[in-house]
Protein backbone atom coordinates (compact mmCIF):
# COMPACT_ATOMS: atom_id res chain seq x y z
CA UNK A 1 0.00 0.00 0.00
CA UNK A 2 0.83 3.85 -0.47
CA UNK A 3 3.10 4.59 2.59
CA UNK A 4 1.56 6.61 5.45
CA UNK A 5 2.30 10.30 6.84
CA UNK A 6 2.26 10.44 10.57
CA UNK A 7 -1.18 11.76 10.17
CA UNK A 8 -2.60 8.64 8.82
CA UNK A 9 -3.50 9.55 4.97
CA UNK A 10 -1.32 8.62 2.18
CA UNK A 11 1.74 10.58 1.85
CA UNK A 12 1.63 11.08 -1.73
CA UNK A 13 -1.49 9.72 -4.45
CA UNK A 14 -0.46 6.66 -6.94
CA UNK A 15 -0.48 8.17 -10.66
CA UNK A 16 -4.16 8.24 -11.47
CA UNK A 17 -5.78 6.03 -13.69
CA UNK A 18 -8.20 8.95 -14.81
CA UNK A 19 -7.63 11.35 -17.88
CA UNK A 20 -10.14 13.98 -16.37
CA UNK A 21 -8.46 15.07 -13.20
CA UNK A 22 -12.07 16.67 -11.92
CA UNK A 23 -12.20 14.71 -8.83
CA UNK A 24 -8.42 15.00 -7.11
CA UNK A 25 -9.10 18.83 -8.42
CA UNK A 26 -11.77 19.16 -6.35
CA UNK A 27 -10.71 17.05 -3.31
CA UNK A 28 -10.43 19.51 -0.39
CA UNK A 29 -6.62 20.25 0.72
CA UNK A 30 -4.98 17.79 2.57
CA UNK A 31 -4.93 19.47 5.66
CA UNK A 32 -8.49 19.52 5.99
CA UNK A 33 -8.69 16.00 5.63
CA UNK A 34 -9.34 13.55 8.67
CA UNK A 35 -6.83 11.27 9.84
CA UNK A 36 -7.29 7.81 7.86
CA UNK A 37 -5.92 4.37 9.26
CA UNK A 38 -5.02 1.28 8.10
CA UNK A 39 -5.05 -0.59 11.23
CA UNK A 40 -5.65 -4.39 10.18
CA UNK A 41 -4.17 -6.44 7.50
CA UNK A 42 -7.60 -6.58 5.57
CA UNK A 43 -7.01 -3.19 5.20
CA UNK A 44 -3.68 -2.96 3.19
CA UNK A 45 -3.82 -2.37 -0.35
CA UNK A 46 -2.34 -2.66 -3.48
CA UNK A 47 -1.49 0.62 -5.42
CA UNK A 48 -3.49 -0.55 -7.91
CA UNK A 49 -7.31 -1.48 -7.46
CA UNK A 50 -10.46 -1.15 -9.68
CA UNK A 51 -13.59 -2.05 -7.09
CA UNK A 52 -15.51 -3.49 -9.45
CA UNK A 53 -13.16 -6.29 -10.56
CA UNK A 54 -12.82 -6.58 -7.07
CA UNK A 55 -16.85 -7.44 -6.46
CA UNK A 56 -17.42 -9.57 -9.53
CA UNK A 57 -14.73 -10.88 -10.98
CA UNK A 58 -12.46 -12.27 -8.31
CA UNK A 59 -15.61 -13.40 -6.79
CA UNK A 60 -16.86 -15.30 -9.81
CA UNK A 61 -13.04 -16.52 -9.59
CA UNK A 62 -13.86 -17.72 -6.06
CA UNK A 63 -17.11 -19.19 -6.09
CA UNK A 64 -17.84 -19.84 -10.03
CA UNK A 65 -20.19 -18.20 -12.80
CA UNK A 66 -23.12 -20.15 -12.29
CA UNK A 67 -24.40 -18.99 -8.90
CA UNK A 68 -27.49 -16.52 -8.35
CA UNK A 69 -26.02 -13.14 -7.98
CA UNK A 70 -29.67 -11.22 -8.16
CA UNK A 71 -33.28 -11.87 -7.54
CA UNK A 72 -36.50 -9.67 -7.55
CA UNK A 73 -39.56 -10.60 -6.81
CA UNK A 74 -41.17 -11.07 -10.28
CA UNK A 75 -38.77 -14.53 -10.47
CA UNK A 76 -36.02 -12.65 -12.47
CA UNK A 77 -32.78 -14.06 -11.62
CA UNK A 78 -29.22 -12.89 -12.84
CA UNK A 79 -26.23 -15.37 -12.15
CA UNK A 80 -22.75 -13.94 -11.50
CA UNK A 81 -21.70 -14.76 -14.92
CA UNK A 82 -25.05 -13.00 -16.57
CA UNK A 83 -24.29 -10.00 -14.18
CA UNK A 84 -20.26 -9.71 -15.56
CA UNK A 85 -21.95 -10.23 -19.18
CA UNK A 86 -23.96 -6.92 -18.87
CA UNK A 87 -21.76 -5.02 -16.95
CA UNK A 88 -19.25 -5.81 -19.80
CA UNK A 89 -21.53 -4.90 -22.66
CA UNK A 90 -22.71 -1.55 -20.83
CA UNK A 91 -18.94 -1.04 -19.77
CA UNK A 92 -17.83 -1.56 -23.79
CA UNK A 93 -21.05 0.90 -24.64
CA UNK A 94 -19.87 3.49 -22.67
CA UNK A 95 -16.78 3.32 -23.64
CA UNK A 96 -16.71 2.94 -27.37
CA UNK A 97 -19.98 4.29 -28.27
CA UNK A 98 -20.83 7.06 -25.69
CA UNK A 99 -16.65 7.93 -25.79
CA UNK A 100 -16.90 7.77 -21.81
CA UNK A 101 -13.07 9.73 -21.15
CA UNK A 102 -11.66 7.92 -17.90
CA UNK A 103 -12.35 9.94 -14.72
CA UNK A 104 -15.61 11.33 -16.39
CA UNK A 105 -18.83 11.26 -14.38
CA UNK A 106 -21.94 9.31 -14.97
CA UNK A 107 -25.18 9.93 -12.56
CA UNK A 108 -27.41 7.38 -12.26
CA UNK A 109 -30.95 8.01 -11.65
CA UNK A 110 -32.89 4.55 -10.77
CA UNK A 111 -34.41 2.38 -8.27
CA UNK A 112 -32.62 -0.80 -7.16
CA UNK A 113 -33.15 -3.27 -10.08
CA UNK A 114 -30.63 -5.37 -11.57
CA UNK A 115 -29.70 -3.16 -14.29
CA UNK A 116 -29.08 -0.58 -11.83
CA UNK A 117 -25.82 -2.81 -10.53
CA UNK A 118 -24.84 -3.46 -13.83
CA UNK A 119 -24.95 0.22 -14.44
CA UNK A 120 -22.91 0.65 -11.58
CA UNK A 121 -20.67 -2.07 -11.79
CA UNK A 122 -19.79 -0.90 -15.59
CA UNK A 123 -19.36 2.90 -14.89
CA UNK A 124 -16.34 1.82 -12.84
CA UNK A 125 -15.08 -0.83 -14.80
CA UNK A 126 -15.02 1.30 -17.51
CA UNK A 127 -13.09 4.41 -15.24
CA UNK A 128 -16.29 6.19 -14.76
CA UNK A 129 -17.19 8.13 -11.44
CA UNK A 130 -20.57 7.06 -10.21
CA UNK A 131 -22.90 9.85 -9.23
CA UNK A 132 -25.90 7.95 -7.58
CA UNK A 133 -28.85 10.11 -6.94
CA UNK A 134 -32.09 8.71 -5.48
CA UNK A 135 -34.95 7.87 -7.82
CA UNK A 136 -37.41 9.85 -5.74
CA UNK A 137 -35.90 13.06 -6.99
CA UNK A 138 -36.99 15.64 -8.40
CA UNK A 139 -35.48 18.17 -11.43
CA UNK A 140 -34.79 21.14 -9.19
CA UNK A 141 -33.31 18.27 -6.39
CA UNK A 142 -31.17 16.54 -9.15
CA UNK A 143 -30.09 20.35 -10.51
CA UNK A 144 -27.63 21.12 -7.46
CA UNK A 145 -25.90 17.77 -7.88
CA UNK A 146 -25.44 17.89 -11.87
CA UNK A 147 -23.86 21.32 -11.02
CA UNK A 148 -21.76 20.14 -8.67
CA UNK A 149 -20.74 16.91 -10.22
CA UNK A 150 -21.00 17.89 -13.95
CA UNK A 151 -21.53 14.36 -14.98
CA UNK A 152 -21.65 13.49 -18.74
CA UNK A 153 -23.43 10.88 -18.99
CA UNK A 154 -26.91 9.84 -16.87
CA UNK A 155 -28.65 6.52 -17.08
CA UNK A 156 -32.19 6.55 -16.02
CA UNK A 157 -34.44 4.20 -15.12
CA UNK A 158 -37.37 4.68 -17.87
CA UNK A 159 -39.85 4.94 -15.17
CA UNK A 160 -38.39 8.12 -13.41
CA UNK A 161 -36.80 9.39 -16.92
CA UNK A 162 -39.25 12.61 -16.98
CA UNK A 163 -36.77 14.69 -14.42
CA UNK A 164 -33.62 13.79 -15.87
CA UNK A 165 -34.86 14.66 -19.11
CA UNK A 166 -36.62 17.94 -17.20
CA UNK A 167 -33.40 19.09 -15.74
CA UNK A 168 -31.60 18.23 -19.39
CA UNK A 169 -33.80 20.76 -21.21
CA UNK A 170 -33.60 23.32 -18.67
CA UNK A 171 -29.86 23.91 -17.29
CA UNK A 172 -27.50 20.55 -18.41
CA UNK A 173 -27.73 20.71 -22.22
CA UNK A 174 -24.63 18.56 -22.68
CA UNK A 175 -25.45 15.72 -20.11
CA UNK A 176 -25.97 12.82 -22.29
CA UNK A 177 -29.52 10.61 -20.97
CA UNK A 178 -29.86 7.29 -21.55
CA UNK A 179 -33.03 5.15 -20.70
CA UNK A 180 -33.15 1.55 -19.54
CA UNK A 181 -35.59 -1.06 -18.63
CA UNK A 182 -38.82 -0.14 -21.51
CA UNK A 183 -39.81 -1.49 -24.42
CA UNK A 184 -38.52 1.02 -26.97
CA UNK A 185 -36.29 0.13 -29.99
CA UNK A 186 -33.50 2.70 -28.19
CA UNK A 187 -33.67 1.27 -25.01
CA UNK A 188 -30.19 1.26 -23.21
CA UNK A 189 -31.06 -2.47 -23.30
CA UNK A 190 -31.37 -2.87 -26.49
CA UNK A 191 -28.57 -1.02 -27.42
CA UNK A 192 -26.12 -3.27 -25.51
CA UNK A 193 -27.43 -6.69 -26.62
CA UNK A 194 -24.86 -8.49 -29.24
CA UNK A 195 -21.69 -6.29 -27.92
CA UNK A 196 -18.88 -8.63 -26.65
CA UNK A 197 -19.21 -10.02 -23.41
CA UNK A 198 -15.45 -9.38 -22.25
CA UNK A 199 -14.32 -6.33 -21.39
CA UNK A 200 -10.76 -5.14 -19.60
CA UNK A 201 -11.51 -2.74 -16.90
CA UNK A 202 -9.26 0.19 -16.50
CA UNK A 203 -6.97 0.07 -14.19
CA UNK A 204 -7.66 2.72 -11.37
CA UNK A 205 -5.58 3.42 -8.55
CA UNK A 206 -6.61 2.52 -5.54
CA UNK A 207 -7.05 6.14 -4.13
CA UNK A 208 -8.96 7.39 -7.54
CA UNK A 209 -12.09 8.62 -6.87
CA UNK A 210 -15.12 5.89 -7.80
CA UNK A 211 -17.98 7.41 -6.29
CA UNK A 212 -19.71 10.65 -5.32
CA UNK A 213 -22.40 9.94 -2.55
CA UNK A 214 -24.93 13.72 -2.34
CA UNK A 215 -26.07 13.67 1.15
CA UNK A 216 -28.19 16.80 1.91
CA UNK A 217 -27.17 18.07 4.72
CA UNK A 218 -29.14 20.06 7.43
CA UNK A 219 -29.16 22.97 4.81
CA UNK A 220 -30.83 21.40 1.95
CA UNK A 221 -27.71 21.86 -0.13
CA UNK A 222 -26.13 19.01 -0.98
CA UNK A 223 -22.33 18.34 0.40
CA UNK A 224 -20.72 15.52 -2.04
CA UNK A 225 -19.37 13.01 -0.27
CA UNK A 226 -16.36 11.35 -2.35
CA UNK A 227 -14.90 7.47 -1.78
CA UNK A 228 -11.73 5.91 -3.50
CA UNK A 229 -11.91 2.20 -4.80
CA UNK A 230 -10.23 0.85 -1.25
CA UNK A 231 -12.94 2.56 0.33
CA UNK A 232 -15.78 0.94 -0.97
CA UNK A 233 -13.07 -2.75 0.31
CA UNK A 234 -13.01 -0.88 3.14
CA UNK A 235 -16.17 -0.74 4.28
CA UNK A 236 -16.63 -5.03 3.47
CA UNK A 237 -13.57 -5.37 5.15
CA UNK A 238 -14.52 -3.78 8.49
CA UNK A 239 -18.03 -4.23 9.37
CA UNK A 240 -19.00 -6.67 6.14
CA UNK A 241 -16.35 -9.07 7.30
CA UNK A 242 -16.23 -8.26 11.47
CA UNK A 243 -19.80 -8.05 11.91
CA UNK A 244 -22.46 -9.22 9.03
CA UNK A 245 -20.63 -12.04 8.02
CA UNK A 246 -22.24 -12.91 4.89
CA UNK A 247 -22.24 -16.31 3.88
CA UNK A 248 -22.37 -17.56 -0.14
CA UNK A 249 -25.81 -19.31 0.43
CA UNK A 250 -27.25 -15.98 2.16
CA UNK A 251 -30.09 -14.03 0.50
CA UNK A 252 -30.03 -10.86 1.45
CA UNK A 253 -32.80 -8.07 1.10
CA UNK A 254 -32.77 -3.81 1.96
CA UNK A 255 -34.95 -1.76 1.54
CA UNK A 256 -32.79 1.35 1.40
CA UNK A 257 -31.98 2.99 -2.34
CA UNK A 258 -28.42 2.51 -4.09
CA UNK A 259 -28.11 5.72 -3.47
CA UNK A 260 -28.39 5.79 0.37
CA UNK A 261 -24.93 4.18 0.95
CA UNK A 262 -26.30 1.47 3.48
CA UNK A 263 -28.50 0.20 0.83
CA UNK A 264 -25.32 -0.20 -1.85
CA UNK A 265 -23.10 -1.32 0.62
CA UNK A 266 -26.08 -4.39 1.63
CA UNK A 267 -27.11 -5.15 -1.68
CA UNK A 268 -23.59 -4.87 -3.68
CA UNK A 269 -20.41 -4.25 -2.41
CA UNK A 270 -21.45 -6.98 1.00
CA UNK A 271 -23.10 -9.31 -1.07
CA UNK A 272 -21.63 -9.80 -4.17
CA UNK A 273 -18.03 -9.85 -2.44
CA UNK A 274 -19.49 -12.72 -0.20
CA UNK A 275 -20.78 -14.82 -3.46
CA UNK A 276 -24.11 -14.46 -2.03
CA UNK A 277 -27.11 -13.28 -3.69
CA UNK A 278 -29.23 -9.47 -3.57
CA UNK A 279 -32.67 -9.53 -3.15
CA UNK A 280 -34.03 -6.30 -4.68
CA UNK A 281 -37.29 -4.82 -3.88
CA UNK A 282 -38.28 -1.35 -5.75
CA UNK A 283 -41.27 -0.96 -3.30
CA UNK A 284 -42.55 -2.50 -0.44
CA UNK A 285 -44.46 -1.54 2.84
CA UNK A 286 -43.10 -3.14 5.48
CA UNK A 287 -45.93 -6.05 6.04
CA UNK A 288 -45.40 -6.65 2.58
CA UNK A 289 -41.37 -6.52 3.10
CA UNK A 290 -42.20 -9.18 5.88
CA UNK A 291 -44.03 -11.26 3.26
CA UNK A 292 -41.44 -11.11 0.61
CA UNK A 293 -38.81 -12.36 3.41
CA UNK A 294 -41.04 -15.56 4.24
CA UNK A 295 -41.91 -16.31 0.19
CA UNK A 296 -38.57 -16.45 -0.97
CA UNK A 297 -36.14 -17.65 1.75
CA UNK A 298 -34.86 -14.77 2.67
CA UNK A 299 -32.18 -15.16 5.35
CA UNK A 300 -30.36 -11.39 5.95
CA UNK A 301 -32.81 -8.29 6.36
CA UNK A 302 -31.43 -5.09 6.70
CA UNK A 303 -33.86 -1.98 6.63
CA UNK A 304 -35.14 1.14 9.15
CA UNK A 305 -36.10 0.56 12.45
CA UNK A 306 -39.41 2.21 11.37
CA UNK A 307 -39.58 -1.12 9.56
CA UNK A 308 -39.57 -3.47 12.10
CA UNK A 309 -42.06 -1.93 14.67
CA UNK A 310 -44.30 -1.65 11.96
CA UNK A 311 -44.07 -5.10 10.70
CA UNK A 312 -44.30 -5.80 14.72
CA UNK A 313 -47.57 -3.71 14.64
CA UNK A 314 -49.14 -5.46 11.51
CA UNK A 315 -49.16 -8.73 12.87
CA UNK A 316 -46.48 -9.77 10.47
CA UNK A 317 -43.18 -10.65 13.04
CA UNK A 318 -43.51 -14.26 12.12
CA UNK A 319 -43.21 -13.81 8.74
CA UNK A 320 -38.94 -13.18 9.40
CA UNK A 321 -38.60 -16.54 11.70
CA UNK A 322 -36.64 -17.46 8.69
CA UNK A 323 -34.23 -14.33 9.55
CA UNK A 324 -30.70 -15.56 10.33
CA UNK A 325 -29.44 -12.07 10.66
CA UNK A 326 -30.89 -9.05 10.73
CA UNK A 327 -29.55 -5.21 10.71
CA UNK A 328 -31.34 -1.78 11.19
CA UNK A 329 -29.58 1.66 10.52
CA UNK A 330 -30.57 5.17 9.32
CA UNK A 331 -31.53 5.86 12.59
CA UNK A 332 -31.55 4.54 16.44
CA UNK A 333 -33.66 1.69 16.85
CA UNK A 334 -35.43 1.99 20.14
CA UNK A 335 -35.51 -0.17 23.29
CA UNK A 336 -38.37 -1.87 23.01
CA UNK A 337 -38.89 -2.39 19.16
CA UNK A 338 -35.56 -4.28 19.49
CA UNK A 339 -36.33 -6.53 22.50
CA UNK A 340 -39.85 -7.30 20.80
CA UNK A 341 -38.46 -8.84 18.26
CA UNK A 342 -36.01 -10.71 20.19
CA UNK A 343 -39.14 -12.14 22.81
CA UNK A 344 -40.49 -12.92 19.40
CA UNK A 345 -38.23 -14.24 17.43
CA UNK A 346 -35.03 -15.06 19.15
CA UNK A 347 -33.43 -12.57 16.88
CA UNK A 348 -30.66 -9.84 17.81
CA UNK A 349 -30.69 -7.16 15.45
CA UNK A 350 -27.72 -5.86 14.72
CA UNK A 351 -28.41 -2.30 15.58
CA UNK A 352 -25.60 0.48 13.60
CA UNK A 353 -24.51 3.86 13.23
CA UNK A 354 -23.18 4.90 9.71
CA UNK A 355 -22.59 8.40 7.20
CA UNK A 356 -22.41 8.87 4.04
CA UNK A 357 -19.12 10.39 4.53
CA UNK A 358 -18.03 7.20 5.93
CA UNK A 359 -19.76 5.11 3.82
CA UNK A 360 -21.09 2.58 5.70
CA UNK A 361 -21.30 1.61 9.49
CA UNK A 362 -18.75 2.31 11.99
CA UNK A 363 -20.23 1.65 15.73
CA UNK A 364 -22.30 -1.62 15.63
CA UNK A 365 -22.54 -4.90 17.74
CA UNK A 366 -23.42 -8.66 16.85
CA UNK A 367 -24.40 -11.55 18.67
CA UNK A 368 -23.60 -12.19 22.45
CA UNK A 369 -21.53 -9.01 22.30
CA UNK A 370 -24.56 -6.58 21.93
CA UNK A 371 -25.26 -4.76 24.94
CA UNK A 372 -29.21 -3.86 24.82
CA UNK A 373 -29.74 -0.21 24.31
CA UNK A 374 -25.87 0.88 23.30
CA UNK A 375 -25.71 1.15 19.74
CA UNK A 376 -22.18 -0.83 20.03
CA UNK A 377 -18.65 -0.90 20.44
CA UNK A 378 -15.96 0.44 16.92
CA UNK A 379 -16.00 -1.77 14.37
CA UNK A 380 -12.40 -3.46 13.93
CA UNK A 381 -10.73 -0.44 11.75
CA UNK A 382 -11.99 2.12 13.57
CA UNK A 383 -11.44 3.84 16.70
CA UNK A 384 -14.26 6.51 18.14
CA UNK A 385 -14.70 9.13 20.83
CA UNK A 386 -16.51 11.80 22.39
CA UNK A 387 -15.83 15.28 22.04
CA UNK A 388 -16.56 18.35 23.44
CA UNK A 389 -16.90 21.89 21.27
CA UNK A 390 -13.57 22.66 21.12
CA UNK A 391 -12.37 18.56 19.81
CA UNK A 392 -11.01 17.44 23.14
CA UNK A 393 -11.72 14.42 24.05
CA UNK A 394 -14.28 13.21 26.96
CA UNK A 395 -14.37 10.58 29.21
CA UNK A 396 -16.92 7.73 29.95
CA UNK A 397 -20.20 9.12 30.86
CA UNK A 398 -20.36 12.63 29.25
CA UNK A 399 -22.05 13.44 26.67
CA UNK A 400 -20.84 15.17 23.92
CA UNK A 401 -20.38 15.26 19.96
CA UNK A 402 -19.56 11.87 18.20
CA UNK A 403 -15.73 11.59 16.65
CA UNK A 404 -15.07 8.59 14.67
CA UNK A 405 -11.30 7.60 12.85
CA UNK A 406 -10.79 4.76 9.90
CA UNK A 407 -9.46 3.58 6.80
CA UNK A 408 -12.47 6.19 5.25
CA UNK A 409 -13.33 9.41 6.26
CA UNK A 410 -14.65 12.91 5.31
CA UNK A 411 -13.71 14.74 1.94
CA UNK A 412 -16.14 16.73 0.43
CA UNK A 413 -16.36 17.87 -3.31
CA UNK A 414 -15.26 21.37 -3.17
CA UNK A 415 -16.95 22.37 -0.19
CA UNK A 416 -16.23 24.94 2.78
CA UNK A 417 -18.30 22.69 5.16
CA UNK A 418 -14.91 20.16 5.43
CA UNK A 419 -13.96 22.41 7.77
CA UNK A 420 -17.50 21.59 9.78
CA UNK A 421 -17.17 17.90 9.62
CA UNK A 422 -13.54 17.62 10.38
CA UNK A 423 -12.06 18.71 13.54
CA UNK A 424 -8.43 17.70 15.04
CA UNK A 425 -8.53 14.77 12.69
CA UNK A 426 -12.33 13.20 13.60
CA UNK A 427 -15.44 13.13 11.53
CA UNK A 428 -17.44 14.32 13.68
CA UNK A 429 -20.70 12.59 12.53
CA UNK A 430 -23.38 15.77 14.32
CA UNK A 431 -24.96 13.15 16.68
CA UNK A 432 -24.66 13.20 20.90
CA UNK A 433 -23.61 9.93 22.42
CA UNK A 434 -22.15 8.98 25.83
CA UNK A 435 -19.24 6.20 26.17
CA UNK A 436 -19.20 3.94 29.06
CA UNK A 437 -16.36 1.93 30.59
CA UNK A 438 -16.47 -0.64 28.46
CA UNK A 439 -16.08 1.15 25.39
CA UNK A 440 -20.21 0.76 24.26
CA UNK A 441 -21.42 3.96 22.63
CA UNK A 442 -24.88 5.18 23.68
CA UNK A 443 -26.77 7.33 21.08
CA UNK A 444 -28.56 10.50 22.78
CA UNK A 445 -29.71 12.73 20.03
CA UNK A 446 -28.89 14.68 16.68
CA UNK A 447 -26.97 17.65 17.13
CA UNK A 448 -27.61 19.78 13.83
CA UNK A 449 -31.19 20.66 12.43
CA UNK A 450 -31.30 17.97 10.06
CA UNK A 451 -34.83 15.83 10.20
CA UNK A 452 -34.43 12.20 10.09
CA UNK A 453 -37.86 10.44 9.38
CA UNK A 454 -37.97 6.71 8.73
CA UNK A 455 -34.30 6.70 8.14
CA UNK A 456 -33.93 9.20 5.30
CA UNK A 457 -32.16 12.52 5.70
CA UNK A 458 -34.61 15.43 5.32
CA UNK A 459 -32.72 19.25 5.09
CA UNK A 460 -35.58 20.98 6.49
CA UNK A 461 -34.34 24.62 4.82
CA UNK A 462 -35.08 22.65 1.84
CA UNK A 463 -38.86 21.94 2.94
CA UNK A 464 -39.25 25.43 4.11
CA UNK A 465 -37.53 26.91 0.44
CA UNK A 466 -40.23 25.34 -1.34
CA UNK A 467 -43.41 26.13 0.98
CA UNK A 468 -42.10 29.71 0.91
CA UNK A 469 -42.65 29.51 -2.50
CA UNK A 470 -46.16 28.92 -2.37
CA UNK A 471 -48.33 32.42 -3.35
CA UNK A 472 -50.36 31.73 0.77
CA UNK A 473 -47.51 31.30 2.31
CA UNK A 474 -45.38 34.67 4.45
CA UNK A 475 -43.02 32.80 6.04
CA UNK A 476 -42.39 28.94 7.72
CA UNK A 477 -39.78 27.39 9.90
CA UNK A 478 -39.08 23.21 9.38
CA UNK A 479 -38.05 21.39 12.79
CA UNK A 480 -38.14 17.48 13.29
CA UNK A 481 -41.03 17.04 15.84
CA UNK A 482 -40.28 13.46 17.38
CA UNK A 483 -42.75 10.56 16.18
CA UNK A 484 -43.19 6.97 17.80
CA UNK A 485 -43.33 5.74 14.68
CA UNK A 486 -40.72 7.13 12.27
CA UNK A 487 -38.19 9.00 14.70
CA UNK A 488 -39.04 12.55 13.65
CA UNK A 489 -41.34 13.89 11.11
CA UNK A 490 -41.17 17.01 9.41
CA UNK A 491 -43.53 19.78 11.22
CA UNK A 492 -43.76 22.84 9.50
CA UNK A 493 -44.74 26.47 11.30
CA UNK A 494 -46.25 28.54 8.85
CA UNK A 495 -47.35 32.42 8.45
CA UNK A 496 -50.01 32.94 5.88
CA UNK A 497 -51.23 36.16 4.37
CA UNK A 498 -53.87 37.56 5.64
CA UNK A 499 -56.58 37.00 3.00
CA UNK A 500 -55.62 32.83 3.17
CA UNK A 501 -57.91 30.67 5.49
CA UNK A 502 -56.12 28.46 7.83
CA UNK A 503 -57.40 24.69 8.08
CA UNK A 504 -57.26 20.89 7.10
CA UNK A 505 -58.12 21.96 3.78
CA UNK A 506 -55.04 24.67 3.54
CA UNK A 507 -52.32 21.77 5.10
CA UNK A 508 -53.18 19.83 2.55
CA UNK A 509 -52.81 22.03 -0.26
CA UNK A 510 -49.37 22.68 1.27
CA UNK A 511 -48.25 19.07 1.51
CA UNK A 512 -49.58 18.60 -1.89
CA UNK A 513 -47.42 21.63 -3.08
CA UNK A 514 -44.10 20.10 -1.24
CA UNK A 515 -44.95 16.70 -2.91
CA UNK A 516 -45.18 18.15 -6.41
CA UNK A 517 -41.41 19.96 -6.01
CA UNK A 518 -39.86 17.62 -3.96
CA UNK A 519 -39.41 13.73 -3.23
CA UNK A 520 -42.50 12.88 -1.53
CA UNK A 521 -40.89 12.09 2.20
CA UNK A 522 -40.01 15.06 2.59
CA UNK A 523 -43.28 17.01 2.95
CA UNK A 524 -44.59 17.75 6.22
CA UNK A 525 -46.68 15.53 8.17
CA UNK A 526 -47.70 18.18 10.44
CA UNK A 527 -48.59 21.82 9.39
CA UNK A 528 -49.44 24.61 12.00
CA UNK A 529 -50.36 27.46 11.41
CA UNK A 530 -49.07 30.82 13.49
CA UNK A 531 -49.01 34.37 13.57
CA UNK A 532 -45.47 35.43 13.76
CA UNK A 533 -42.26 32.83 14.02
CA UNK A 534 -40.05 33.47 17.07
CA UNK A 535 -37.42 35.53 16.23
CA UNK A 536 -34.38 37.10 18.14
CA UNK A 537 -33.20 40.50 18.63
CA UNK A 538 -31.32 41.13 15.20
CA UNK A 539 -34.24 39.10 13.42
CA UNK A 540 -32.92 36.21 13.36
CA UNK A 541 -35.33 32.79 13.07
CA UNK A 542 -35.03 31.24 16.28
CA UNK A 543 -35.55 27.41 15.50
CA UNK A 544 -34.59 26.16 19.22
CA UNK A 545 -37.77 27.77 20.48
CA UNK A 546 -39.94 25.73 17.76
CA UNK A 547 -38.15 22.21 18.62
CA UNK A 548 -38.57 22.96 22.31
CA UNK A 549 -42.52 23.31 21.37
CA UNK A 550 -42.86 20.13 19.76
CA UNK A 551 -40.54 18.63 21.98
CA UNK A 552 -42.55 19.57 25.31
CA UNK A 553 -45.90 17.95 23.48
CA UNK A 554 -43.70 14.53 22.79
CA UNK A 555 -42.54 14.29 26.43
CA UNK A 556 -46.73 15.11 27.72
CA UNK A 557 -47.87 12.44 25.45
CA UNK A 558 -44.99 9.91 26.56
CA UNK A 559 -46.10 7.00 28.76
CA UNK A 560 -45.43 6.75 32.22
CA UNK A 561 -43.33 3.55 33.80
Amino acid sequence: MTDLAPSGYPADFAPSGYADTFARDHLPPRDQWPTLEFTTELLQYPPRLNAAVELLDATIDRYGADRPALRTPTGVVWTYGELARRTNQLAGYLTDELGLVTGNRVMLHAPNNPWTVAAWLAVLKAGGIVVTTMPALRARELAPIVEKTAPTIALVDHRVAAAVHELRDTSAPNLTVLVYGGDTADDLTRRIAGRPAEFTAVDTAADDVALFGPTSGSTGVPKITTHFHRDILSIDNTFGRMTLRLEPDDLVSCTAPFAFTFGLGMLVVFTLRAGACAFLTETATPPQLAELVAAHGVTVLATAPTAYKQILKSGHADRLRGLRSAVSAGEHIALETWREVYQRLGLKIIDGIGATEMLHIFITAAGDDIREGATGRPVPGYRAAILDPDGNELGPGVAGRLGVIGPVGCRYLADDRQRNYVVNGWNVTGDTFTRDEDGYFWYQARTDNMIVSSGYNIGGPEVEAVLEEHPDVVECAVVAKPDAERGSVVCAFVVLRAEATAGAAKAAELQAFVKGHLAPYKYPRDVRFVDALPRNASGKLQHFRLREIVGREAAATEPTS
